[in-house]
């Protein structure tokens, strides 16, 4: 007859190493949380462990959320379980005979990410025995050097989340405009209806000029952020930067767009970042699918740009430029986008590449009708942004200018 201490202790292997895996998806960059840990022990304990398969799919269907996880999931599951026998192991316990291990598949993707989360979950757990201070490269003048230059595509998981912190910590020192509205100041123009009134009240033995200036005031900004595939990890980090812009700033709109057009800007406003990050990828069918981008652009001068393109703003455009329906109507659609801000950047990841050349047709139809183009693959091209959009940098720069790639780069 078994103890209550020997029945506990296989659960309790089980539940420790289920937690252990969690923090590796956890640090691979999926939103995995306490609840979903406790979840996933009780489905195991409830659907049982025959083989590996069964392991996979009952913890695949309780961490898995969104489609760009699976490649994610699928390398984490091949690394942790692989190299430690823990399948194995489990079976011994929940099974009399374990069937034998087969020759799991070659990884297709995210395969860096997940085992540099798996490196550092298992230097976790050996600092869980001892404790040792340990330092870090990252934090040095050289670490955030390279940290700065890095491309995002390039970064591990502990990188994106650096970067992720710097974005949100930096100042967008945008320069006021002036408006047609006059407001009180203590010089300027006079205002004679207030200047009569001030005499009135002294009854005209003094007259109290009264001043006033044309309002300055921030312009607006509108982001338009591509979600497609090739273009999904880069917008998934800029985000971060938008969501601290948005909470800095209230004038501020972002919309994301692939085959259809999204407005996140309600969730971007909440208090915590990964809540609004969690809250925008749930709000939005087509991530990291196809993309149309003279079809997103008509759905947004169609029904929001009388709405959020007013007082002057400035337009953020982050796309790759690779449209596959390449007619008049990209360019028709960005020309009246053109018109109806202030400015329109257009920030490209594929920037990134020395010897890139504006050579598909949907980039040639879009350079004329656009102010600025600019990289954004790095935490350095952001910097170049906020910059830019000061009023110390407003000058156009040969790199940047749109012409320079019309002409051949």
């Amino acid at each position: 007859m078994t103890t209550p201490a020997e029945s506990d202790a296989p659960r309790g292997r089980i539940t420790e190493n289920i937690v252990h895996f969690a923090r590796t998806l956890r640090r691979a960059g999926m939103p995995v949380g306490p609840a979903s840990v406790v979840d996933a022990v009780r489905a195991v304990e409830v659907a049982g462990i025959r083989n590996r398969d069964d392991l996979y799919w009952t913890l695949h269907a309780v961490f898995v959320r969104k489609r760009d996880q699976r490649a994610v999931f699928d390398e984490a599951f091949r690394i942790y379980w692989k190299s430690r026998g823990l399948v194995e192991k489990l079976l011994s316990i929940l099974s009399p005979v374990a069937p034998p291990r087969g020759e799991p598949d070659k990884p297709k993707a995210a395969q860096t990410r997940v085992a540099q989360a798996f490196q550092a979950t298992r230097e976790r757990r050996r600092e869980d025995e001892r404790e040792e201070m340990e330092i870090d490269a990252r934090f040095t003048a050289s670490g955030r050097e390279v940290l700065q230059r890095k491309d995002f595509a390039q970064m591990s998981a502990q990188e994106i989340a650096t970067a992720k912190a710097a974005l949100r910590r930096m100042v967008l020192p945008m320069e006021k405009v002036r408006r047609r509205r006059l407001v009180a100041a203590p010089r300027g123009r006079i205002d004679p209806r207030k200047t009569l009134r001030a005499s009135l009240r002294t009854g005209g033995d003094m007259i109290d000029l009264r001043h006033r200036r044309p309002e300055e005031k921030r312009p607006p900004i509108v982001a338009l952020c591509d979600i497609s595939g090739s273009m999904s990890q880069y917008t998934r980090i800029l985000l971060h930067f938008l969501h601290a812009l948005t909470e800095e700033r209230r004038n501020v709109h972002t919309f994301l767009f692939g085959t259809r057009l999204t407005n996140v800007t309600r969730q971007l406003r909440m208090k915590d970042p990964d809540e609004a990050l969690i809250a925008c990828t749930d709000g939005v069918e087509d991530w990291s699918g196809g993309t149309r981008i003279a079809t997103a652009l008509a759905d947004f001068n169609r029904h929001w740009s009388r709405r959020v393109l007013s007082g002057g703003p400035i337009v953020l455009l982050v796309t790759d430029g690779l449209e596959r329906d390449t007619d008049e109507d990209l360019a028709r659609e960005i020309d009246r986008l053109h018109r109806s801000c202030r400015r329109l950047i257009w920030l490209n990841p594929l920037l990134r590449f020395d010897r890139f050349e504006a050579r598909a047709r949907g980039v040639r139809a879009m350079l004329p009708h656009v102010d600025e183009f600019r990289a954004v693959h790095s935490l350095e091209a952001v910097e170049d942004l906020c910059k830019a959009l000061s009023g110390s940098a407003r000058t156009l720069t040969a790199a940047t200018d749109p012409r320079r790639w019309l002409r051949g780069g």
